[in-house]
């Protein structure tokens, strides 16, 4: 327990130092976690400490999952549908362009310039093909674009890019079963019987039992978590749906939704971004540079030409045109999830995952770091 202890202590130490140091530099904290775990895992390989991180153990996996729940979660719970009915044609076009684009165009990298097998380049173009739903989600609440009809638009194209993801590693890596359809059957049921349910335990328990909201809806998210990873698929899809879902029923108390946040960034957040940035094997990057830096300039050359002439029919001003093709060429949650899919079932080498992961990481931190400087609305 002592080593647990110690590493965790660490982890939010470094983390409040990410929060001073994007404080001054007037960069996102998310991108600074990161930045700072990519430091603190170079370092610690270097001197032959890298285990003692615990990245890998249950425990921070566990919470590092737990982030990546409650903030696509929260994201989906900005989006309500009736809001977004008139923005359905931009979010549908968007997010398919946004996943197509560089699906395509990394495969064909991959496969052609790279001369991995088939499997791979598919893989790779699944990883590369993906939007930051953490990292948009955490800019948008640091900025308060969240709240508006621009930040909810975005949000909803990066859902769609990354609904694209999943149905896309679904359908070429892991095969529909019996358990898939069950996955399914039950999000549908859910549709239907949550907001009910819910509002009948607020209405009779929220403001009689402790935190009895936070603990319900945690279970509904862990359950259907659950529920995704035994059917093959991946535990954030449920979480934005269910935000989605309770959206209207989240919107009528704010001070609830702020706590959500608050437990979120304050406690979850910063485990996940930094074990991110220690998870990049910088070690191998600067072995090989090339294909790294090949990987990353793919992912983003065809997020940019692919977007960009759509986005612009959505969007009037320059500012907003960039802004929003520069945070849709982001990557991380769903990227990382692809890469390590394809370590796990042998589809992909070590070395491979290192340079995807790396040129993922990369489209996290600086296409945001460019949008924020130059082009934040």
């Amino acid at each position: 327990m002592f080593e647990i202890y110690l590493a965790a202590a660490f982890l939010f130490l470094a983390s409040v130092l990410s929060t001073i140091i994007a404080n001054r530099v007037k960069i996102s904290m998310a991108l600074m976690e990161i930045i700072i775990g990519a430091i603190i895992g170079y370092t610690a390989f270097k001197l032959g400490f890298f285990d003692k991180l615990l990245l890998n153990a249950d425990w921070l996996k566990f919470c590092a999952g737990i982030a990546a729940i409650m903030l696509t979660f929260l994201a989906g719970s900005e989006l309500n549908p009736e809001t977004l009915r008139s923005k359905f044609k931009e979010i549908t076009i968007v997010g398919l362009v946004g996943f197509f684009a560089p699906f395509a165009g990394a495969t064909l990298v991959a496969f052609y310039v790279l001369d991995w097998n088939i499997r791979a380049s598919l893989l790779t173009g699944i990883a590369l093909s993906t939007t930051s739903m953490a990292v948009v989600y955490s800019v948008m609440i640091e900025y308060g674009l969240n709240k508006t009809m621009f930040g909810k638009s975005l949000l909803g194209s990066c859902f769609v890019n990354d609904l694209g993801t999943v149905i896309g590693l679904g359908l070429i890596f892991a095969p529909f079963t019996y358990k898939t359809i069950v996955f399914v059957a039950a999000t549908i049921l859910l549709i239907f019987v949550l907001p009910p349910v819910t509002n009948f335990l607020i209405e009779k328990f929220a403001y009689k039992t402790a935190a009895i909201r936070t603990k319900w809806i945690l279970f509904v998210l862990i359950s259907m978590a659950m529920l995704a990873i035994w059917s093959g698929s991946e535990p954030v899809l449920p979480a934005y749906i269910i935000g989605m879902i309770l959206a209207k029923t989240l919107e009528k108390d704010n001070f609830f939704v702020r706590r959500l946040r608050t437990m979120t960034t304050g406690f979850l957040t910063p485990l996940y971004f930094l074990r991110a940035g220690a998870l990049m094997s910088l070690p191998a990057l600067i072995a090989a540079p090339f294909v790294f830096i090949i990987l990353f300039i793919t992912k983003i050359v065809f997020k940019v030409f692919g977007l960009y002439p759509v986005i612009r029919r959505f969007k009037k001003h320059k500012d907003e045109k960039w802004y929003y093709t520069l945070l849709m060429s982001t990557g991380l949650t769903f990227g990382t999830i692809s890469a390590l899919y394809g370590l796990t079932n042998n589809i992909i080498t070590q070395d491979q995952y290192s340079f995807i992961v790396g040129a993922v990481i990369a489209s996290a931190v600086i296409p945001t770091l460019i949008a924020n400087k130059f082009f934040l609305p």
